[in-house]
């Protein structure tokens, strides 16, 4: 078996044990996870770790969600392939290929420089072409091509960016881990006209969104 095959297989050790046993079944979700090289996005020392079931450092001390996770908020999102996406937090770029596989087009904001190069890098060389990488304060979403039907944002926020909020479509939903740093709730919220409908689902951890509209260096 050369390597390729082997990765492969972890991948589908990785949904079988890891998303179809904690309860997500939708198939173009699983097929997602199953066909994107999650190895690719991390850095070579840890490409052996890259199918466990747990987060991984990328650098500049910004982590690769655990695999459970990037699913879950994804089949949050409830998307079904029409959809324009905001990601805040592009980070290794996983998280956003996931989301192309499930939308139409997405654009992700990244504020360190050189994650967003890195990131645009691998999504270029995986011929995956609905992504947009931007660099930037991802706290203040993208609003050159809002609104967006789906947000998600992949750092722990101390409340929910109002820029967010303002840019989501009717009846978008936007998935966003909130709380401190010792410990953060992944709630979800859906735009009604100009209320919006929120709901508190598990404890995560994450960390910190930084920006004009997240924690300060001093805060955390």
């Amino acid at each position: 078996m050369d390597q390729e095959q082997e990765y492969q297989k972890q991948r589908e050790l990785m949904v079988t044990h890891q998303i179809e046993r904690r309860g997500l079944y939708n198939k173009r979700l699983l097929n997602a996870m199953r066909s994107v090289p999650r190895h690719d996005f991390v850095p070579p020392r840890d490409q052996s770790r890259a199918y466990d079931d747990g987060p991984l450092p990328i650098g500049n001390s910004q982590t690769i969600s655990q695999p459970y996770i990037v699913a879950l908020m994804t089949s949050l999102l409830t998307l079904e392939g029409k959809e324009s996406v905001l990601e805040v937090g592009t980070g290794s770029g996983y998280q956003a290929a996931i989301l192309a596989k499930m939308a139409a087009v997405v654009h992700t904001v990244e504020r360190i420089p050189e994650l967003a190069e890195s990131a645009r890098r691998v999504l270029q060389e995986l011929e995956i072409q609905n992504v947009h990488v931007h660099s930037g304060d991802g706290s203040l979403g993208w609003q050159k091509a809002a609104p967006y039907q789906a947000i998600m944002v992949t750092a722990a926020a101390p409340k929910v960016p109002e820029p967010l909020l303002q840019q989501l479509d009717q009846g978008g939903k936007l998935v966003v881990p909130v709380g401190p740093r010792w410990g953060q709730n992944l709630e979800v919220w859906e735009r009604n006209e100009d209320n919006f409908d929120r709901r508190n689902l598990i404890p995560v951890s994450f960390v910190p969104l930084r920006g004009a509209h997240g924690w300060h260096d001093n805060e955390w």
